[in-house]
Parts: structure tokens; sequence; C-alpha cells
């Protein structure tokens, strides 16, 4: 078989299953309409599995599918005598309510709170801070980061939780070589997991107790339901957090993709060096032990007699040396000292033997400093006119001086690299040098009438640290808005959005691009889909025909399909809505069977942060366009991590209440 039909054949095969797949939910839907007792349930039922498909089977982007949806509700005002309606499914003067919701004028804000604190450096020094605790492999860092995401989601709303961590979660991934999409959902389902500790880390176990109280006006005093305390879910949502990161440190291999988008610039650039010059680097983070043989050695005889290059040096404590004036050639190895070395691995290998130094693949010291979105290897030519012609880099001190280090040069066909007199030969018109420099330099360098930049693909990051305090204070007003005052959350995280914006932390172009468009729309368009399930009585048939099949079950069969009840309107409703429409069931459910309402009534609110299956939940949403995620990525591992969810919390429900 030829090529082209092999492509032709699996090109048709995503599209034979679409095919399959929408006469399948075509005869589900026609079926469903035969025996629901209204139309509007009829049609809000075939807009429901019309979404679910969309979504599955990934026919557009799952912002398009949601955006169709949300104006297919919008037409059936125009054709709701056609379609035997007598009006719209939704209000279309409500249609577009979700994009003033709470709930996304709150990811809007944190977004941009994140972006803030990213902007000064914080979130840069918190991924040193983790990766110097846990390293760089999946088995550490998940832990830690999925811990610490969890127990700060516990008093605040997840998606803030999440959003903060998203850009530390970015800089762990290019430092540590790990891939965005085996970090971020880890980090997000265990946000979600983190909702679950306390009742005030969810909107739903938030209002539970309000819901209680409304149940107990139509109760009798004997029946009449406590109240929750604010832990007296903690060793339930322990246990999931728990279950959550045990699942991803064991399965994660299995479960969780493999896209790489932060580490593709940097292997491009190593392999055009390579194809270009015939270079073959690495870079190591050595450490100099007390016996060494080099302590002491002046840093230009070392590398010029082993063929290596020093572009970085930590001395004690906090002495990094990096980039201009700072690591000059007549410094002198100290014991203890840690260097960053460019070399070829024969050269590398050779000069960490012959010293007894030891040598490490991944680095620690070096982590930030020489982090591919802060350092790397670019191209510079020396234009007619430079001052640097007839110069070496020896007679210059081009490393002190401009901040870069040499590592070949390029003339007339000929590549000289260390090793061979590079750092003697003077310069020419036209000779292209390959040096390592921290961006920061080579963007400065941009300016110099020395050097003709060529290299033009790298990360422009403009830090701010003397936007700290601000950035800080208002972090914190929103932060202590959101825990202490009874302020709507949507309010209290743009006050501190608009407060970075005002204090010069971010300009208002940043703090737009901070926004992730494609998330915004996928919720405030499914809004409207959760307002026609709820208020069409769809919401409300569904439960009553799978309660009246389970409803002569034991207890804890029945306490089980009401979680998973609540697990299925939380993936296509908002989660408050699902749990105010379940409590009461739940709660007349409990009694009938004889059970205790106010642990149905839990189950309820806990169920519906079981939100992992697609990426209708806002953290999931948040994170599944920075992790390159697709929908059967969620269901992949948000499947297993459902039924995790409903057995862990079913059973710790009954052991502890």
């Amino acid at each position: 078989m030829s090529s082209t039909s092999t492509e032709a054949s699996s090109a048709s095969n995503p599209l034979r299953k679409q095919i399959v797949a929408a006469v399948v939910f075509g005869a589900l839907a026609v079926w469903l309409a035969s025996i629901v007792p209204s139309v509007e349930i009829a049609w809000v039922t075939a807009i429901l599995l019309l979404t679910i498909y969309l979504f599955v089977f990934e026919v557009v982007g799952v912002d398009v599918a949601a955006a169709s949806v949300m104006v297919l509700l919008g037409l059936t005002s125009l054709f709701a005598p056609i379609m035997g309606l007598g009006a719209g499914l939704v209000d279309t003067n409500h249609l577009f309510d979700g994009f003033s919701s709470n709930a996304v004028m709150s990811i809007i804000a944190v977004m941009i709170i994140g972006a803030g604190l990213d902007k000064t450096g914080l979130m840069s020094h918190v991924a040193s801070f983790i990766l110097k605790i846990g390293g760089t492999t999946e088995a550490r860092i998940i832990p830690i980061i999925s811990g610490t995401v969890g127990f700060i989601s516990s008093f605040m709303q997840n998606v803030g939780a999440a959003a903060l961590f998203l850009p530390v979660v970015s800089r762990i991934s290019v430092r540590s070589g790990l891939p965005m999409s085996r970090l971020l959902m880890p980090m997000g389902f265990c946000a979600i997991l983190g909702g679950t500790v306390t009742m005030v880390g969810s909107s739903p176990l938030i209002l539970l107790n309000d819901l209680i109280l409304t149940s107990n006006k139509a109760l009798p005093e004997a029946q009449q339901m406590d109240t929750w305390s604010l832990f007296s879910v903690t060793p339930i949502g322990l246990a999931l957090v728990a279950t959550g990161i045990i699942y991803f440190v064991l399965a994660g291999r299995f479960v969780l993709p493999v896209k790489d988008s932060s580490g593709a610039t940097a292997t491009s650039s190593v392999n055009y060096f390579q194809q270009t010059y015939g270079l073959q680097m690495c870079m190591r983070e050595m450490i100099v032990p007390k016996e060494s043989a080099l302590i002491g050695q002046a840093l230009y005889d070392a590398e010029h007699s082993n063929k290596v290059r020093v572009v970085a040096m930590l001395r004690g404590a906090d002495d990094l040396r990096i980039g201009a004036d700072s690591l000059a050639r007549d410094v002198a190895f100290e014991a203890g000292s840690r260097i960053g070395v460019v070399a070829t691995p024969e050269n590398c290998a050779h000069f960490a033997e012959q010293f007894n130094l030891d040598s490490r693949r991944d680095f620690e010291a070096f982590s930030d400093a020489l982090s591919p979105s802060k350092a790397g290897i670019a191209e510079l030519v020396i234009p007619p006119g430079s001052a640097l012609i007839g110069k070496s880099a020896r007679d210059v001190w081009m490393r002190k001086t401009y901040g870069i280090s040499l590592l070949a040069l390029h003339r007339q066909g000929e590549t000289t690299g260390e090793g061979e007199g590079v750092r003697d030969l003077p310069f020419m018109a036209g000779d292209t040098l390959i040096v390592h420099t921290p961006w920061t330099v080579l963007a400065r360098l941009e300016n110099d009438r020395n050097f003709l930049v060529v290299t033009t693909e790298y990360p422009h990051e403009e830090l701010r640290p003397n936007k700290v305090a601000p950035a800080l204070v208002f972090f914190l007003i929103a932060l202590t808005m959101v825990l202490f005052t009874d302020l709507r959350l949507s309010v209290a995280l743009l006050t501190g959005a608009l407060g970075m914006i005002l204090s010069g932390v971010l300009n208002i172009e940043e703090a737009y691009r901070a926004v992730s468009w494609k998330t915004v729309f996928l919720l405030a368009s499914l809004i409207p889909l959760g307002l026609a399930v709820e208020t069409t009585g769809t919401a409300k048939w569904i439960a009553e025909q799978v309660l009246s099949v389970v409803g002569g079950a034991p207890t804890w069969v029945i306490q089980a399909a009401v979680a998973g009840l609540a697990t299925f309107f939380t993936l296509v409703m908002s989660n408050v809505g699902a749990t105010v429409l379940l409590v009461p069931l739940a709660v007349n459910i409990a009694i009938g069977v004889g059970a205790n309402p106010a642990v149905f009534a839990l189950t309820v609110a806990i169920a519906t942060s079981n939100s992992f299956l697609i990426p209708t939940h806002q953290v999931n949403a948040l994170i599944m366009g920075p992790g390159g995620y697709r929908v059967p990525d969620f269901m992949k591992a948000g499947g297993i991590m459902t039924v995790l969810f409903l057995i862990v919390s079913l059973t710790t429900l009954n052991v502890i209440f």
C-alpha cells in the first residue's frame, strides 16, 4: 500500500468514528425524547447529548463547541414554534450572563494576579525552592506541588490556588525538563480535591449549612439536622488529596500525556548549532571538593588546558557569579565551589575525572540562573566598524566586560573551538561568535554597535523585582477579602488585579495577555446550558429516574447513586446549581430509607467536586491550554480519578459518620 493511501486511511479513521458516534448519539436522543415528560426536557436532553458528543470526539475545539451550544440555545427563541416550545430554552436577555458571572470574572482576576506575582520574580523563587527540595523527578516534584496547592485550596477558591501556581509549574517545567503536561494535571486535580478539606474550600460546602437550615424548616424537630463545623470534612478531604497524589505518583507514567512544549526551543537550538557548526556540547553542574587539585587555579588556566568553559560559579552560599562584571578569568577556584561547565561530552567527563569533581546532569545551584528561560547559546556577528575588530576575547575580557562566554568562532567556513586558541584570535568583520549568555545580556547587546545579534528567538523576559512590595500588598488585600469578608469573590479578586495594574506591577497590555480567553469562552458559554438543564426540570427528572431505580436497594447503594448523580450534574452545570438541586432530594431520600440526612446532604456537597472527566470545571479549563491537553487526556486520567474519588469519599463518609 502506498504512503498516500495509508495517510488517507489513517485520516479517515477519526471521521469514521465521529460519524458512527453521531448516529449512536442521535438514536439515543430520539429514544429519550419518547420517554421524557415534556418537549422542553426532550430538547435540553438532545442538546446535552450534542455537547457531550462534541467534547468527547473533538469535532471542533472545546471552546468553539461550547460557544456553538450557547448560540444554539439562543436560537431556540427564534425557532420555538417549530420546535413545539412556548418560548426559548434560555431567555436571550440572560444568554450571555456567563461572561459577567462570578466564576468567569474571578478566573480573569486570578490570572492577572498570578501574572503580576510572576512578573516580580516571586514565582521564580518559589519554583527554585521546589526544585531544590524535590530535584527534577516527577515522583518528588508532583507531591510537593500538588500537596501545596491542595493545602492552599482548602482555604481559598481552588481556581485561585491553581492560577497562582500556574507560572510556578511553567518555570519548574522549563528548568527540570519535565513537560508541563506531566505536572499541570496533578496540580489541577489536587486543587479541586483540596476544596474538600474544609467547609470553606468550595462553594457547595460553603452553601451546605444554609441548605440544611432551609430543609430543617420542613422537618419535624426529631429529624432536624445539625450544621457542619469548619473541619468536619477534613479527614475526608485529606484522604482525597492523598489519594490524588498517590494516584499520579504511581500511575502518572501511564495516564499523563507527554506533550513537551517547554523544551522544544532549547532542543531545536542545540540541534541547530550541532548541524551548522559541528558543535556537540553538554552542560554540567560540578562541585569542587576539598581535596581537588583544581583549588587555587585561575579560571583561565583551567579552562584553556582542559578545553572547557565555565559559564557560572557559586562561591559560598550566595556569591553567584554569572554575566557582566562578575566572572573574570583570574578568579580562583575554591573548595566547595559549584561551577556551571559547557564543553563537549568528552571534555566534560575528562575535566570532572581529572580534578575529582562531582559532576551532575541535574542542576541544583544553577537551576534558575542557567535554565533555558534565563540563559542559553546564541550567535553574534562582528559587524564592520565594530570597536572589537583586531582585538581578541582575551584582550577585552569578554566574559567580565560583556557577560558572554565565547564557545567557538566561525570564520570563512571553519569553526575554532575552546582549546584551539579561540580566545586569542583577533576578531575580524564578519566573524560569527557562538556564545553562552544570559538572555538579559543578549537583550542589552542588541543595542551595542559592536555586535550584531543573530539569535532573536529567545525569552525576552522583563522582570520587575522592584514591584514585589505592591504586588504582595494587593495579593494579600484580595486574599483577606476572600477569607474574612462576605464580599463577592469576583469583586475581591478584581480589587487585587486592578491594584496590580494601577501600581505598575503589570501594564494593561500584559494584563490582557495574562488572561486565557479560551478558558473564559469555554466556561462562559457553558453556563446557559446549566441554566437550561436546571430551569426546564431536566436535572430533576434525571435525578428522579435514577433514584426510582435504586429506591429498594441497600442504603449504601442509594448513597452511591446520589454521589453519582452529583458527579454527573457537576460536569454539565455549576456545582452550586447541582448542590441546590440535589440536597433537598438527598435529604428526603435519606429520611425515607432511615439514613442520616445530614450525611446524605454532605455526600452531595463533596461529590460536586468530583469533576475530572471533561474540562468543564474552572480549574480543568484553566490548565487545558497551557498543558496542551485534549478532552481524551482528561477522560483517560480523570476517569480513574472519578472512580477513586467515589470509592474513597463514600468509604470515609461511612467510616467517620
